[in-house]
C-alpha cells in the first residue's frame, strides 16, 4: 500500500531522472559488492580458524552466521576496536587481521565502490545530455521544415510571420517585442529570414529575458562618487561583514553562563540598518526580477529578513522564535566570494539543490518504506530492561540504584530508538544511516525477535550506501565538471550569463506595427508603437536590447565536450 506514493511522486521529471540514475548504477555497485562479500566470506572462515581457542573471541567467530555478522557490523566500524581488543590484549600480532581485513574491504573496495559508480553515473550524464541535445536537434528540424511548407516564397529560411507563430504556441506569454527580438538574436546574418543552422540555437535564445539598454545600464552609474561607492563598493561591504562578525564572536566570548542577553545591542541595529539600505538599493537599481535571480542576492535577502526578525524577537521577547537570532553570523558566508575557489564551492551548492532535494526525497521514500516495515515487525519490542539476554542489554537497562540518601537512575537510552510509531521509525533509522553503535539497535531487536531480524538491519544499510553513494557522486560529478570548466576557461572573464546585444530601428518597429495592424491584431500593435514612442522620446532612431539568461548546465556541456558534439554531429550525418 505504502508503494503509492512512490508511484505518485514518480511523475516528478526530476525524480524519474534520479531513479533511472540509481537503477543504472546498480550493475557496477552490484559487481563490487560481491567482490566485497566475497573477502568477507573469506575472513570470516580465517576468522573461525584463527580464534576457535580464544574463549574471549570465540563468542564473535563461533559460527559463520556470527563472523559474517560481526564482519558486516566491522565494515560500518561500529564495533571497532572492541571486536579486536580481547585477541589484542593476549597476542599484539592478531591485530594484523583486522588491519588488513579493514585496509582491504573498507579502504579500498568501498573507495572502489565509489569510484565505479561515479564514473558509471559520469557515463550516464553525458549519455542523458548527448539524448536530450540530438531530441532537441530532431525537434528543431521538424519545426523548421513544418515553417518553410507554410510558406509560398523564399523556402530557404524561415520568415518572422511563420516564426511569430511558432513563438505563439512555445512562449504565449512572450511580447511581440521580445518575440522579433529573438528572431533577431537568431539570425545571424542579421537578415530577413532565419536558416536551419541559425534555428539550432532556438532553445539557447528562446529563454533570454529582453531589456532595453541605456546608456548607462543602471539608473546608480550617473550618482555621485559617494553614494555609488554605497552601493557598488562590494569590498567595503566585505569589511563591513568581517567586522561585523568579529563582532559577534566578541559578544559570544563575553557571554557570562553562556546566556544571552535578551536586550536589543546597538550593534545589532547598526549592522541590520547598513545590510536592509543595501538590499533596497539594490533592489531600487536592478529591479525586484533581475535582483532575484541572482543566487548570492537571494541569500543576501534572506540572512537579512532573517535578521529582520530576529531583532523583533529580541524587541518584543518572542521566547519561542528566539533561535532566528543565532542565524546572523550566516551573514558571514559572503566573505567566501572573495576567493574563486570557494565561489565554485559555494557555487556548486546552489546549483545541486534542486537535484539534491530529488535525491532526498528518493531517500525519504526508502525511510517511509523501512519504517512501515520496522513497525509492522518490531513495534512494541524495545522497552526499557528489554534484551537482557543479549549482549547489548545495558544500553536498554533501567535501574534506580541508593547511592547514600539519593536514588540515581541508571539509564541506557536506547529503548528510545524503537519502532512505535513513524517518527520513532524515521530517527530510528537515520541513526541507523550515521552507523555508529548501530548493532546495538540490531542486536536489541534480533533478541526479542528471531536472528532473521538483523537481515533487515543489512539490507537497510546497503540500500542506504547505495543511494549515499550516488550522492556523492552527483556532488563529485557536479564539481569535478564545474572545476574542468574553471580550469578551460581560466583566462575568461567571470561569467556573467547568456548575453545577446539586437539593435532595431524605429522604422522596422513602425513598419511591423502597421503589419500587426492591418491584421487587425490591435493589441501586439499598441506594444511595438509603445517602443516607437520611447524612441521619440528620447530622440532616438534605433535602440540596442540586451537579452540575458543565467547560464546552465546545458551551455557548460555544450562548451566542455564542443569536440565531442561536432563529432557526434558528423557521425550522425555519415
Amino acid at each position: 500500500m505504502f508503494l503509492r506514493h512512490g508511484i505518485i511522486i514518480d511523475a516528478e521529471r526530476e525524480f524519474s531522472f534520479q531513479r533511472a540514475a540509481i537503477f543504472q548504477s546498480l550493475p557496477p555497485f552490484i559487481d563490487i559488492l560481491l567482490l566485497l562479500l566475497f573477502f568477507m566470506v573469506i575472513f570470516a572462515i580465517l576468522g573461525m580458524n584463527f580464534y576457535h581457542s580464544s574463549i574471549r573471541l570465540f563468542k564473535y567467530f563461533n559460527t559463520l552466521e556470527s563472523s559474517l555478522m560481526n564482519l558486516f557490523v566491522l565494515l560500518t566500524t561500529a564495533n571497532f576496536p572492541d571486536v579486536m581488543m580481547p585477541s589484542y590484549s593476549r597476542n599484539p600480532w592478531s591485530c594484523v587481521f583486522f588491519i588488513v581485513y579493514l585496509s582491504i574491504e573498507l579502504y579500498f573496495i568501498m573507495n572502489l565502490l565509489l569510484a565505479v559508480v561515479f564514473d558509471t553515473f559520469n557515463d550516464i550524464e553525458k549519455m542523458k545530455f548527448r539524448s536530450l541535445l540530438l531530441h532537441k536537434r530532431t525537434a528543431v528540424q521538424h519545426a523548421y521544415h513544418l515553417l518553410v511548407s507554410k510558406q509560398v516564397r523564399c523556402p530557404s529560411g524561415v520568415a518572422f510571420k511563420q516564426f511569430d507563430g511558432l513563438m505563439h504556441f512555445y512562449a504565449p506569454r512572450m511580447s511581440v517585442r521580445d518575440r522579433y527580438l529573438t528572431f533577431k538574436a537568431l539570425s545571424q546574418s542579421n537578415g530577413p529570414l532565419v536558416s536551419l543552422k541559425d534555428m539550432y540555437s532556438f532553445y539557447e535564445v528562446a529563454g533570454l529575458k529582453w531589456k532595453a539598454k541605456r546608456n548607462r545600464e543602471h539608473w546608480f552609474d550617473d550618482l555621485p562618487g559617494t553614494a555609488f561607492l554605497i552601493f557598488k563598493g562590494e569590498k567595503t561591504l566585505y569589511i563591513l561583514v568581517a567586522v561585523n562578525g568579529l563582532w559577534i564572536l566578541v559578544e559570544t566570548f563575553m557571554l557570562r553562563d553562556g546566556i544571552f542577553s535578551r536586550d536589543v545591542p546597538w550593534s545589532y541595529i547598526m549592522f541590520l540598518t547598513i545590510y536592509g539600505v543595501e538590499v533596497l538599493l539594490k533592489v531600487t537599481g536592478l529591479g525586484p526580477k533581475e535582483y532575484l535571480s541572482s543566487g548570492w542576492n537571494l541569500f543576501d535577502f534572506a540572512v537579512t529578513l532573517f535578521a529582520f526578525l530576529g531583532l523583533l524577537t529580541l524587541a518584543f521577547d518572542m521566547e519561542p522564535f528566539y533561535f532566528i537570532v543565532v542565524l546572523r553570523p550566516l551573514q558571514l558566508l559572503r566573505l567566501f566570494k572573495l576567493k574563486k575557489r570557494y565561489r565554485n564551492v559555494l557555487d556548486t551548492m546552489f546549483e545541486l539543490l534542486p537535484r539534491m532535494a530529488s535525491l532526498g526525497l528518493t531517500l525519504l521514500i526508502f525511510y517511509y518504506c523501512f519504517a512501515i516495515i520496522g513497525m509492522e515487525f518490531f513495534s512494541g519490542k524495545l522497552y526499557p530492561n528489554c534484551c537482557n539476554t543479549s549482549t547489548v542489554a545495558d544500553a536498554f537497562r533501567w535501574v534506580n540504584r541508593t547511592i547514600g540518601n539519593k536514588t540515581v537512575v541508571d539509564q541506557g537510552y536506547y529503548y528510545l530508538n524503537n519502532f512505535d510509531n513513524i517518527l520513532n521509525s524515521f530517527v530510528t533509522l537515520f541513526e541507523l544511516t550515521v552507523v555508529n553503535d548501530w548493532y546495538i539497535i540490531m542486536e536489541g531487536v534480533t533478541s526479542e525477535t528471531s536472528h532473521w531480524s538483523r537481515l533487515y538491519f543489512m539490507i537497510f544499510y546497503i540500500v542506504t550506501m547505495v543511494v549515499m553513494t550516488i550522492i556523492v557522486a552527483f556532488i563529485l560529478e557536479a564539481f569535478v565538471f564545474r572545476m574542468n570548466y574553471a580550469r578551460k576557461n581560466q583566462d575568461s572573464e567571470e561569467d556573467s550569463g547568456i548575453v545577446f546585444e539586437r539593435e532595431v530601428s524605429k522604422e522596422e518597429i513602425r513598419g511591423l506595427a502597421e503589419t500587426y495592424g492591418r491584421q487587425g491584431d490591435n493589441l501586439a500593435a499598441s506594444q511595438l508603437l509603445k517602443v516607437v514612442s520611447q524612441m521619440d522620446r528620447h530622440r532616438q532612431a534605433a535602440m540596442l536590447f540586451l537579452g540575458r539568461r543565467s547560464r546552465t548546465k546545458s551551455d557548460l556541456s555544450m562548451k566542455m565536450y564542443e569536440e565531442e558534439i561536432q563529432v557526434g554531429w558528423r557521425e550522425l550525418g555519415r
